[in-house]
């Protein structure tokens, strides 16, 4: 039993290290600078992409913005 106990308390003092630095490696990759620069590439091509496809420029961009806005909503979501 108390071998059991030791490995729990091992199992658990290897959680309580490693979590916390996934998260925060996981918060630190959502907002850095390249991922701002790889949204607004993301969102740039969306936009041209709908008005190359035929979508009228202003209904392209209110659809842009709803992708940002749908986006802020998941990263918000996942900040601890």
């Amino acid at each position: 039993m108390s071998e059991d106990i030791q490995e729990v308390s091992e199992i658990l003092d290897t959680v309580s290290t490693k979590i916390p630095k996934l998260i925060t490696g996981l918060i630190d990759t959502l907002y850095s600078p390249e991922a701002g620069k790889k949204m607004g590439q993301s969102v740039g091509a969306m936009y041209k992409e709908l008005v190359d496809s035929g979508i009228p420029a202003e209904d392209a961009l209110a659809m842009a913005k709803e992708y940002m806005i749908s986006m802020k909503s998941v990263m918000s979501n996942v900040k601890m």
